[in-house]
């Protein structure tokens, strides 16, 4: 060390990737100052400011969020919350007797941030998201993901039970892939995953479900566009790309419990 020169401070560490997104939740999805704006608003962020939740979220890892990847065999290594890989096979058939595991992150009105990790063939049936903006990020695993939108203005069959919505997306995602918005009219807002192995699915949702805000999930049923009658409707061209959306009851067999979030603590912001 030479003389007289100052000893410089060691550099600010650098925060964890779950904290820097809840830092830029936090400055991209205010919270609404009343049930009746939660309720009513359905405006998303710039695209400047949802890109930027899109970049970071992009380079997390399932390191960054406490779990290790999946594998095809399923030992339970995709899970941080299992505990020890070296289970009796009876301990095994119980441990996928609740498939799906929620890891909760964080949540405040306007925004939540969860884990959905989902064991082989494991099924989160159609649902939608009212009023909201969804980034969604496989951390590992491959997964079915078949998405719509409704078709503006509504068509209706004419059973009246049903609406009419394009289809988005229906394909196979594997990790690493890029994080997928959707938002409240577009992007595939109604959708759902079917795992093709064990994975793992970072989801930002603003704002969050709730019910005193008057954003619940509903669930449908879609049927080929040759299941009904559109009338006069323009998709006649094209009935591969559109569906029929019938919505149902709560689906009895989804399966889900919460898990142990062993990730970075995301330390919280009052003001």
């Amino acid at each position: 060390m030479g003389w007289g020169m100052p000893v410089r401070p060691p550099p600010p560490a650098t925060p964890a990737r779950v904290q820097a997104l809840y830092e830029l939740c936090k400055r991209t999805f205010p919270s609404p100052p009343s049930v009746v704006a939660a309720a009513s608003s359905a405006s998303p962020p710039p695209d400047h400011a949802i890109r930027a939740i899109y970049s970071l979220m992009d380079t997390i890892t399932p390191a960054d969020v406490g779990l290790r990847d999946g594998n095809p065999e399923e030992d339970g290594r995709g899970f941080g919350f299992f505990g020890s890989n070296l289970m009796r096979d009876s301990e095994r058939v119980a441990r996928w007797a609740q498939p799906i595991t929620y890891l909760h992150v964080y949540e405040c009105d306007a925004f939540s941030i969860g884990i959905f990790c989902l064991p082989t063939s494991a099924v989160i049936p159609l649902h939608d998201h009212p009023g909201m903006t969804v980034l969604s990020k496989l951390l590992y695993g491959s997964m079915h993901v078949k998405s719509y939108d409704w078709v503006e203005p509504a068509v209706l069959a004419s059973s009246k039970s049903v609406r009419l919505c394009k289809l988005h997306k229906d394909d196979v995602l594997n990790a690493p892939c890029p994080t997928a918005i959707l938002y409240p009219q577009s992007g595939g807002n109604i959708h759902c995953f079917t795992s093709v192995n064990s994975c793992a699915v970072l989801d930002v949702i603003a704002p969050p479900y709730s019910e005193s805000a008057g954003r619940l999930c509903s669930y449908f049923h879609d049927y080929p566009f040759s299941s009904f009658s559109a009338g006069n409707a323009k998709s006649a061209h094209r009935p591969d790309s559109y569906a029929w959306l019938e919505t149902i009851n709560t689906p009895v067999n989804i399966n889900m419990r919460p898990g142990m979030y062993t990730g970075p603590t995301v330390q919280e912001h009052l003001s």
